[in-house]
């Protein structure tokens, strides 16, 4: 009994270690795929990552709204950088990958 106990615990773990690996967003490969487009060039009046000076008046406004205007959409921005597919916590990683690694 004891070595399908064993087994069972072991199974578990690794089952909550895959869940909990998979659940890590990564807003960098999120960056790479649906944000660099606009935020690498300055199309559309984005802006640039990198240029603090274009990020700061929209980082002072704080990071509630930075997450709102990514999820939401804001000016030219279409909602989710035009990836509907996204999640909320999928964007709200690609802004803080551009805005903690410029």
């Amino acid at each position: 009994m004891k070595p399908l106990f064993n087994a069972l615990i072991t199974a578990g773990a690794a089952m909550v270690f895959s869940v909990t690996a998979q659940a890590e967003t990564n807003g960098e490969a999120i960056y790479n795929q649906a944000c660099m487009a606009c935020h690498m060039t300055g199309a559309a009046g984005a802006p640039i990552k990198g240029d603090s000076e274009a990020w700061e008046p929209r980082i002072e406004k704080g990071i509630d709204t930075l997450y709102e205007h990514s999820i939401n959409g804001f000016n030219a921005m279409p909602p989710k950088g035009g990836n509907m597919s996204l999640s909320d916590e999928e964007v709200q990683a690609a802004v803080d990958f551009m805005v903690l690694n410029p």
